[in-house]
């Protein structure tokens, strides 16, 4: 009896073992970032959304941008911000501080964003390629689910975004979920 036992429990973990890898098999993950970033090169300033996956609280929203803002205390603020329906629309904002998951490669954050002046809304960030010049980067969640391209110019030519976008489907992220919509106003920096 104890060798059937044995021999069941041995069979059950190794099907449990294989449902647990399957599940993580099937479950997209981000390649990990592909370079260390300088915090005060990167972090610092404004950057323009080029693509994004749509997403619900984006809906509508045309001229995204990021700055990331330094505060006298070292923090550094992520404000999140787009306009409704034109580069003139109402704007919507979302800010918090970010934190540094890994700092010295300085390429997983977590941003956490404040709802109504009530609520923590942390979310989780890897920036996972960039230009040595600091001109574009690609941004994902771990999860690989959304992700965006933004450059430090509002209206960089088609050449560049589409070298982004390859290089997105070079990550194995499927670039028909992008969308681009960018629309920055004449002016707009």
């Amino acid at each position: 009896m104890k060798i059937v036992s044995a021999t069941a429990l041995a069979v059950l973990a190794l099907a449990c073992a294989g449902c647990a890898s399957m599940a993580s098999e099937d479950a997209a993950k981000a390649p990990q970032p592909a370079k260390p970033i300088d915090v005060a090169q990167f972090y610092t300033g404004r950057w323009y959304e080029i693509a994004r996956t749509p997403m619900s609280i984006t809906t509508n929203c045309v001229a995204g941008v990021t700055d990331y803002l330094a505060q006298a205390d070292g923090v550094i603020i992520d404000r999140d911000s787009c306009r409704m329906e034109s580069p003139r629309g109402r704007e919507k904002v979302f800010a918090g501080p970010v934190t540094i998951l890994n700092p010295g490669d300085n390429t997983k954050v977590r941003v956490t964003y404040k709802v109504f002046k009530i609520f923590d809304l942390p979310r989780t960030y890897w920036m996972l390629d960039h230009d040595d010049a600091y001109r574009w980067f690609i941004v994902s969640d771990p999860e690989f689910k959304s992700l965006s391209l933004f450059t430090r110019d509002p209206r960089p030519p088609p050449e560049l975004v589409a070298q982004l976008t390859a290089r997105v489907a070079g990550l194995g992220y499927p670039t028909s979920k992008l969308e681009y919509p960018s629309q920055f106003g004449p002016g707009q920096r």
